[in-house]
């Protein structure tokens, strides 16, 4: 029978209860990620006050309580009462979607904030949220709450709160925001203190001279709890040294100017390393932009312009020579790009490409007279970027030369897999599943467990090359490195074509040991240098094999970390038997099946680039040349004293998702 569809059936989702009923639409998700996106509206709400010139200090707290607060010093939320709601503005800014003072441009001249959806997203998906407000020498204060009944709905409405019941006027300006997340929405509540503290730093370089600060009153230092502060007078210049640590710098200082070209306030700071890889990193309005747009494009074209201008000019080439391209001068290049603008369009498959036309010329212009004008003052800088240039077009050649690094990537493309890839029967890519697999011991079990209607098995025979140490050309030399190109048959560097891609889950499946941590690191740096958007299109995955096995009569129970093991002993009592697995090649096919492969019962981890400059600093650190750094970190963030399934650099790459 087929239900009547009528007007009395259409729901009209008054307030915030769109936002509750569809969180997704608002925030990306309810899991960690859309966690900290409610507390990234609150922090660009003061960022935006502050880059806007009113105050110059910000205060994030993560309270023992599991809530988080964020105490700017700028001007205030308005409380007076709005013209036509007839309610104060805090009640505006935190109850209505689309209500803000962003879409005026004499209130903002710049901001993050688009849609004016931020401040009362968050409230809508906490339990509570208060608001003071300091503002014109008076001390406000809102409470909201998220009932069954009732969502984000303001208590009392704005009340004024006596100074110290004495009438004197308060000195401080600005606006406190405290709020608990919902556990009825997220799958989670715990806020990430490493995830808070890098979008903290980030922000301080981006606006130099303000001072971040981070407190965690969960952890405790002694009898004060863990707290941080970022400010950096040096901004983007100071945010290339800190992403070259582990890099060896060709000239000792970034070059770094500003302008404005068209109502845009362009900041760029950029210095040369001794890598092969080119890192940019630009931002609109604190926002990042790693998809680039047409601030990137007009910076590349401008850097190539310059660059050979002054290359002829220098006599280093010829009437008859070609100008070299512009890949040679981005060669080892470690640059940050800040925009300042009004009336921001985004585009790209997750919003983060900047579409607006007229940014590039007014870019690529403005770059153009500020590069000449810094490199005529400076030029040993300009006899580096010369011969850095020089030698990338050098080498370029040297592999292009007989069509080289052509022919060695149609030899990837087209290597012979006979006896190494054991491919699925299914010729649909959004079905297959590739497993790279450690050993030809652990490949063979792999082989027999599967489900070979749809999972392939691609034993590796030896460790990958390294690529973050090697040309691509030399990366194309390598067997393992050419035989996961030709299964992915997605091509790679400029060659690839994600549609080309015959499997759409890759999982890296390694032994739960040092050296399977150390794979799956260099096939990890692999795909971030070269196949990028296998990860960014969610494509890698790590598979996650148990570490123990409990046994007891017909119970049995697979244990994952040695965290969950005390609890596993409990609930067998005694007379169990416990079996530690060393590698895959220790479990027999219908063991790993059960436990690794089979879709119903197992536990990947996608790899995801959540802050692709952090990603940037951590593999460089850890599969770079510099020992040094590397070591550093290691005696920072090694945890000696346990065993620990997984390298500690992996949290930078992989946010588990079971």
């Amino acid at each position: 029978m087929v239900k009547e569809y009528s007007a009395q059936d259409i729901q009209i989702l008054e307030g915030l209860d769109a936002v509750r009923m569809r969180p997704g639409m608002y925030i990306g998700s309810t899991g960690t990620k859309g966690l900290h996106h409610i507390l990234w509206e609150i922090i660009d709400n003061s960022i935006d006050e502050v880059s806007n010139g009113f105050g110059n200090t910000i205060d994030v707290t993560i309270h023992a309580d599991g809530s988080a607060s964020v105490l700017d010093d700028g001007r205030g939320v308005p409380v007076d009462v709005h013209p036509t709601m007839g309610i104060s503005g805090v009640e505006v800014v935190f109850t209505k979607l689309h209500a803000g003072g962003k879409f005026n441009n004499d209130t903002y001249k710049t901001s993050g904030g688009l849609h004016g959806v931020g401040a009362s997203v968050t409230n809508a998906l906490s339990r509570w949220l208060n608001v003071q407000v300091y503002r014109n020498g008076s001390v406000y204060r809102a409470e909201f709450e998220s009932r069954e009944d009732e969502h984000g709905q303001v208590h009392g409405g704005l009340v004024k709160i006596p100074l110290f019941n004495t009438g004197e006027k308060t000195k401080n300006h600005g606006t406190y925001v405290r709020f608990l997340p919902d556990d009825r929405i997220f799958e989670t509540t715990n806020f990430s203190f490493d995830v808070i503290s890098k979008k903290m730093r980030e922000l301080a370089f981006l606006n130099d001279g303000i001072k971040i600060t981070l407190t965690d009153e969960r952890q405790m230092r002694g009898d004060q709890p863990l707290r941080i502060e970022y400010c950096y007078s040096g901004g983007i210049s100071d945010f290339v040294k800190y992403l070259n640590e582990a890099k060896d710098p060709l000239h000792p200082d970034p070059v770094y100017f500003d302008g404005t070209r068209e109502g845009i306030y362009m900041k760029l700071a950029f210095q040369y390393t001794d890598t092969y890889s080119e890192n940019i990193f630009s931002f609109v309005n604190n926002i990042p932009t790693p998809e680039g747009g047409m601030h990137e494009t007009g910076f590349k074209a401008a850097l190539t312009k310059v660059m050979n201008d002054y290359l002829r000019k220098n006599n280093l080439l010829k009437d008859k020579d070609e100008n070299l391209v512009g890949d040679d001068f981005r060669v080892g290049l470690t640059a940050v790009l800040s925009l300042k603008m009004q009336n921001v369009q985004f585009e790209g498959q997750t919003k983060t490409k900047l579409g607006n036309p007229f940014v590039r010329p007014a870019m690529e212009n403005l770059i153009s007279q500020k590069l000449v004008e810094y490199l005529d003052k400076n030029n040993a800088v300009l006899t580096v970027m010369m011969k850095k240039a020089m030698s990338a077009k050098l080498e370029r050649e040297a592999a292009q030369k007989g069509k080289e690094q052509a022919r060695l990537k149609r030899s990837a493309d087209n290597f012979n897999l006979v006896g190494k890839l054991s491919n699925c029967s299914s010729r649909k890519p959004e079905l297959n599943e590739l497993f790279i697999v450690e050993g030809d011991s652990a490949g063979g079990t792999a082989k027999q467990g599967r489900d070979r209607t749809y999972q392939a098995i691609l034993p590796l025979r030896g460790k990958p090359l390294n690529a973050e140490r090697k040309r691509l050309d030399q990366v194309l030399q390598n067997e393992e490195i050419r035989t996961i190109i030709s299964a992915l048959g997605t091509g790679i560097g400029d060659d690839f074509n994600i549609d080309n891609l015959n499997y759409h889950k890759v999982i890296i499946l390694s032994d739960a040991d040092q050296d399977g941590g150390h794979i799956q690191a260099i096939l990890l740096t692999f795909f971030y240098r070269y196949m990028e958007q296998l990860i960014t299109n969610g494509h890698v995955y790590i598979g996650m094999p148990p570490l123990y096995k409990l046994s007891k009569k017909d119970q049995v129970e697979y244990v994952y970390n040695d965290a969950l093991l005390d609890d596993a002993k409990s609930r067998f009592g005694k007379g169990y038997t416990l079996q530690r697995y060393k590698g895959l090649g220790e479990m027999s096919q219908a063991q790993l099946w059960e436990t690794t492969m089979n879709p119903k019962t197992r536990s990947l981890m996608q790899v995801q680039i959540e802050d692709r400059t952090e990603v940037e600093k951590i593999v460089t650190t850890l599969m770079g040349d510099a020992i040094d750094p590397r070591k550093q970190y290691i005696i920072e963030h090694a945890d000696f004293n346990k065993e620990d399934r997984f390298m500690d650099e992996k949290n930078t790459f992989i946010n588990q998702n079971k």
